[in-house]
């Protein structure tokens, strides 16, 4: 686990990969869960004989399921020390690369892009998180997310005075 103590850890972090998560399985039961939640039943996802025929010659977990599981596995990853919480602010770029066939295994690999301490009380990291797919020579995903961690105002971790 890579630990993030101080603004200078986050800048000494900066285009360097920190780590990988464990292996997490991608079963048909998650992909249906996922088709219920966002109502994306497309039969490639779903229908698990017709995708027997079909491109992938099983069902494919859907690319925003793929992407949904980045937070969870960065949590494996790293930490931000003293952070009250953190929340996604956004994602600059998100490539799927290789379809996810239901029953494999994916994890992701971190580097930090970018860190900026905020005068509000906060710490803005860049993150490229990549999805690798288990016996894959592709990635299944490559994004740019961006997550933004806040600090009480007399929490020092990192330390708010220490301009990015």
């Amino acid at each position: 686990m890579f630990v993030i103590e101080s603004a200078e850890d986050a800048r000494a972090a900066v285009g360097k990969e920190i780590g990988t998560s464990d292996w997490i399985t991608v079963d048909q039961h998650r992909i249906d869960l996922f088709a219920e939640a966002t109502e994306d039943r497309q039969w490639i996802h779903v229908d698990v004989e017709r995708s027997a025929g079909g491109p992938y010659g099983t069902t494919i977990a859907h690319g925003y399921l793929t992407l949904s599981l980045v937070p969870d596995l960065m949590r494996q990853v790293f930490a931000v020390q003293g952070a009250a919480m953190g929340v996604n602010y956004g994602v600059d770029t998100v490539r799927f690369l290789t379809p996810v066939p239901s029953g494999s295994r994916v994890r992701v690999r971190v580097s930090v892009r970018s860190a900026e301490v905020r005068e509000d009380d906060g710490l803005r990291l860049g993150i490229e998180a990549v999805v690798e797919l288990e016996g894959a020579p592709r990635p299944a995903c490559v994004a740019t997310t961006i997550a933004l961690y806040r600090f009480a105002k007399n929490d020092s971790s990192p330390n708010p005075e220490d301009k990015a």
